[in-house]
């Protein structure tokens, strides 16, 4: 899962984690989701609460505890705006400036559509292995809530320098493709 969860209202305590099975996707979006010519399977859904759902795909032999990258889709029906949702994650990006060096972001507005991206850099190795994060989250206005579309890209350990050296080879196609991507249709349970 990402370093960095969407940061809206929800308390992250409140995940619950189920087993991935046809009934339990809850955004009537079952995959593959195909992102840059690599098709993304569902390998986890929640639904914490009434108002909010989350799902993650992975490209087929990769594992959530150890992904090499992972597209995420999460729905918020009530309770946050694009605007208020992105101003969080920056808000979180600026307090882990002071214990993580690497942390970079940048956020680029489509005025005309209401939606956000925002790219962001993170680390961490408070769990032994060293970990490199880049995500781009796309933020749609959903109703009185909002639905995010993203893609997250990891190096780990001895890949991590090389994953920065080669981010900027990536970075803005990535960002090109996400903010041009044809989204899916989300049905609501």
């Amino acid at each position: 899962m990402p370093l960095l969860r969407l940061a809206v209202t929800m308390v992250a305590a409140m995940v619950l984690v189920l087993p991935v099975t046809a009934q339990e996707e809850a955004l009537g979006i079952p995959g593959p989701i195909i992102f840059e010519e690599t098709a993304f399977e569902l390998a986890w859904t929640s639904h914490p609460n009434e108002a909010y759902y989350k799902q993650e795909y992975l490209p087929s032999g990769e594992a959530l505890e150890s992904y090499s990258q992972m597209f995420m889709i999460d729905v918020l029906v009530a309770g946050a705006t694009p605007e208020s949702a992105a101003a969080d994650m920056i808000a979180g990006l600026e307090q882990r400036k002071a214990s993580d060096p690497v942390v970079n972001f940048d956020m680029i507005a489509n005025e005309a559509t209401g939606e956000l991206i925002l790219d962001f850099l993170l680390s961490d190795s408070s769990t032994g292995t060293v970990i490199v994060e880049w995500n781009a989250y796309r933020y749609v206005p959903y109703g009185d809530g909002l639905m995010l579309f993203a893609i997250s890209r990891r190096g780990y350990d001895d890949e991590a320098s090389a994953f920065i050296a080669d981010l900027g080879n990536w970075r803005t196609s990535s960002i090109e493709s996400l903010a041009v991507m044809e989204l899916p249709k989300v049905v609501l349970d």
